[in-house]
Order: C-alpha cells, then sequence, then structure tokens
C-alpha cells in the first residue's frame, strides 16, 4: 500500500475511501450527492481539487472527474473555470425523496424559484455590508417600517417600475407573503369578501381560508378580470375588497393591459374597494412589454395596497418586499406589521439596498430576463399547443391538460415519473370548473439542461397518461 501524503491533510470533502465500490465513478458521485443532500456540505462549499481528492483516493483522475461531472448534471455542483467546483445554491432542495424505499429524486417544476443562479453576486453584496461602519444599527428593533436610506433605495427601484410615493408611505416586510399576511390582517376581519380570479395565488387563498376571509372568484378573459362581472358582483353582494396581480397573474401567466386597469380602477372606486395589488413581476414588464401601462396604484393611490416583492427580481431567500399605502392606511399598517414581525430584519434589506445601489440588483435583473426567455423558448419547443397569450418572460407556464385526473391524483402521478407540477386545483378560489391545468416551472432547476430534462420527462408522462 503506497504511502499517502493526503491522508491527515485538511480537506472540505473527505470520503470514506473503504466504502467505495465499482465502478468507483459511479460509487463516489453517490456518496458525494448523499452528503450534499443530506447537508454535510452546506451550499458553497468549495470541493476538493479534482487531483487532491484523486491522491486521497488513491484513485485515477478520471474518476473524479467522472463522479464530478455526474453530480453536475444532476445539479448539485458546479464549476467556475480557474477557481474550482463548488457545491450548488439549492442543491439540498432542488434534489427531494420522491417515495420510501430508495432514494428517488424528482425534477422541480412546481414551486416556482427565482433562478438562483445569481446568487453569487447577493453573496459578495452580502460580504460588503458586513464591513459598512454602521453594522451594529442593523441588528436592533429601531425604524420597524425600515430604515430610511433603505426606504429611499425602494423607491428608487420602484421608480424604474411606475411608483411615485413619499418615503412615510412605504414599509419593508418580509417577501411578498408576510405582505399579503400584514395587509389582510390590518385592513380585513372575518366574514369580509374580496374578489379574485377564478385562479389565483394559492397562498392568497390560504391566508383568506386561515381569517376566515370569503373569497369571490371573478370570470376573466385574455386581459385578466373583467370589470362589468366584478361591478355586477359588488352590486350583488357587498364585497370589501379586490387582489389582482396585473403584471403577470399567478398562476395563468396573464398580463392586464393599460386600458383593463383604468376600467378595474374605475369599478373599485366606484364601490369604494380596497385593491390589493401584488406586483412581483412587474420588472419582467415595466419597460419591456409595450402595453404595461403603470401601476394600478398610480391611477388610485388612494383606494391601494402596493406590494413589491425582491424576491423574484433579486434574491428569494433574502425575503424582502416593498409595501407602499395611503396615508389614511398607515396607523394600522403599522400596528400589523409590529405585531406580526416586530419589523423585518434591517441586515437582509441593507444587502438588498446595497444591491440596488450598486447597480448589481440591475445586473441581476437582466440575467434572469435571459434565462426567462430561454426557459420559456424551451418550454414553447415541448409544449407547441400551450396558452401563449401571457407573459412572454415567466417564471412559470400554464399548460392545459384536459385528459388528465383530478389534483392529488394528477401531482402524485407525475412525482412518479420524475417530476413535480403543481395542478390547477391548488388555485381555485372557487367551485370546480371541470377544467384542468398544470403550473409548470420554469426558475426552480439549477441548469437550463435540467430543465430541458423535466420538460422532456413532462411531455413524454403527459402523453403516456392520456394514451392509457
Amino acid at each position: 500500500m503506497p504511502f499517502n501524503s493526503f491522508d491527515e491533510y485538511p480537506m472540505s470533502w473527505k470520503p470514506d475511501k473503504n466504502k467505495l465500490s465499482r465502478p468507483l465513478y459511479q460509487s463516489l458521485a453517490k456518496m458525494l450527492e448523499h452528503d450534499i443532500t443530506h447537508g454535510l456540505l452546506a451550499p458553497g462549499t468549495k470541493l476538493p481539487p479534482q487531483r487532491e481528492l484523486a491522491d486521497f483516493l488513491d484513485v485515477n483522475f478520471t474518476t473524479i472527474t467522472r463522479a464530478y461531472k455526474q453530480c453536475e448534471l444532476k445539479g448539485l455542483i458546479y464549476g467556475v473555470t480557474g477557481s474550482g467546483t463548488f457545491v450548488s445554491a439549492n442543491a439540498a432542495r432542488s434534489i427531494a425523496i420522491a417515495k420510501e424505499p430508495g432514494m428517488n429524486t424528482y425534477i422541480e417544476l412546481g414551486l416556482v424559484a427565482s433562478f438562483e443562479q445569481t446568487n453569487d453576486l447577493v453573496a459578495e453584496a452580502a460580504k460588503n455590508v458586513m464591513q459598512k461602519t454602521y453594522l451594529e444599527q442593523l441588528l436592533n428593533y429601531n425604524d420597524p417600517a425600515g430604515i430610511p436610506h433603505q426606504k429611499l433605495a425602494a423607491l428608487n427601484w420602484m421608480s424604474t417600475l411606475g411608483i411615485h410615493a413619499d418615503p412615510e408611505q412605504v414599509a419593508i416586510v418580509s417577501g411578498a407573503q408576510n405582505a399579503l399576511a400584514i395587509t389582510l390582517l390590518a385592513l380585513f376581519e372575518p366574514g369580509n369578501r374580496i374578489a379574485v380570479d377564478q385562479y389565483t395565488f394559492s397562498n392568497f387563498i390560504e391566508f383568506s381560508n386561515m381569517l376566515r376571509i370569503r373569497l369571490v372568484p371573478i370570470p376573466g378573459d385574455l386581459h385578466g378580470m373583467r370589470p362589468e362581472a366584478l361591478d355586477e358582483h359588488c352590486r350583488q353582494a357587498d364585497v370589501h375588497g379586490v387582489f389582482l396581480m396585473p403584471s403577470c397573474a399567478n398562476p395563468t401567466t396573464i398580463m392586464m393591459p393599460e386600458e383593463r386597469k383604468k376600467e378595474l380602477a374605475r369599478v373599485i372606486r366606484k364601490h369604494q374597494l380596497i385593491l390589493i395589488e401584488d406586483d412581483i413581476h412587474a420588472f419582467l414588464s415595466a419597460g419591456v412589454i409595450e402595453h404595461y401601462g403603470q401601476p394600478m396604484y398610480q391611477l388610485l393611490p388612494e383606494r391601494t395596497i402596493y406590494v413589491c416583492s425582491t424576491t423574484k427580481s433579486i434574491c428569494s431567500g433574502l425575503r424582502v418586499a416593498y409595501l407602499v399605502f395611503h396615508e389614511m392606511y398607515k396607523d394600522r399598517i403599522m400596528k400589523a406589521i409590529f405585531n406580526v414581525n416586530v419589523k423585518t430584519s434591517s441586515l437582509d434589506a441593507e444587502i438588498i439596498t446595497e444591491l440596488i445601489l450598486s447597480g448589481k440588483a440591475s445586473a441581476i435583473v437582466q440575467h434572469k430576463k435571459r434565462l426567462a426567455r430561454q426557459a420559456n423558448q424551451l418550454f414553447d419547443t415541448y409544449f407547441p399547443q400551450a396558452f401563449s397569450q401571457g407573459h412572454p418572460l415567466s417564471f412559470y407556464r400554464w399548460l392545459p391538460a384536459p385528459g388528465l385526473a383530478g389534483g392529488r391524483r394528477t401531482e402524485s402521478y407525475f412525482l412518479e415519473k420524475g417530476i413535480r407540477v403543481f395542478h390547477s386545483d391548488r388555485f381555485l378560489s372557487g367551485t370546480n370548473t371541470g377544467e384542468n391545468y398544470l403550473r409548470v416551472a420554469l426558475s426552480s432547476t439549477l441548469t437550463l439542461e435540467e430543465l430541458e430534462r423535466g420538460l422532456e420527462l413532462l411531455s413524454a408522462s403527459m402523453k403516456l397518461s392520456t394514451s392509457s
């Protein structure tokens, strides 16, 4: 047995050489996958150089190369020329147990993530924030609505989306879902009715159910909720609010043109409704889509709670969103923020602020737009018959699935095939329409190659399902 000088050498990953079996590269790849998915190797960990690991294990250099390549194809690791090989940022989340026994994996096309490939820029900003002379001020309870300079940066960011407001009308909260929960708690009571699209954001449905708020599904068309239908429901029953996602509705991807926004604004003002405008996809629309126009907040600021989240546009893990509201709602909004959160982490908000002021947030958005365009092109290749009237850069697509069964059975079927997708039942705000759709996430795989494998599997599984 040759003397191995690497036995006592400090390395970020030391697989047990006694557990290796043939073929060696497959055995080593399984060991690496196990340690990543079980949290033994944290995201961002730099793996040992291939030659060092080969020497440590007394194996050929190409064995390490093939093992790393297998894990790279699964999205578990990635290489940076001149820097080395690293554990992917969301590797543990993307790979999950499909069923027992056995360690089966699925490709994530259900949860809508945020093209996490740009998180290296976020990590750089976080390091810069840690060097700030006022770091200690970011660690206390002060400024529950957000530190003043962070709110100014928020307004700077939102001005590119068409939002203009006073800093006193802005609060920093912990992501869009937190913004929606705060709004419902502050401004609505059990038994109140809120008008929504027939298919709407599933978390909003859950929040409303938990708070005993009744949702009123309103029919729509290719431009979104129909104003005359909203008006009719308001005349027939006491409706208190309306929830809309004008820039890209979740899950249908429908974009609302300027004229439709104006028509709905007239109905909302007529019936004195509170509008909750969840505009988290505005960064994909403002200055990109010709008929985008402006947010509805600018049409009726006195009746709108505007939500601008950075979780899709900049970084999903920091959970930072901006809530914009009229002065008349301020006291109730602030009371809800303090009693739900006390305040959102100023440290997280400072990292987002650093990205905005440095210009890196804009670079992240541009990169995500390119990825979104490529992902949508891939989707169109495999599903040319799918609904194409929605947002061209959407992070998800709405796929008709007429031959499939109900929600749970359909989702279980695809999970067994190695893909997770979400059935339209999750997004129904009222009774079942008898139609079946799939919401297919395009932004959650680590690579476009993994997305293509998932779409190919989905297409093949749908054909198999309808033919059986």
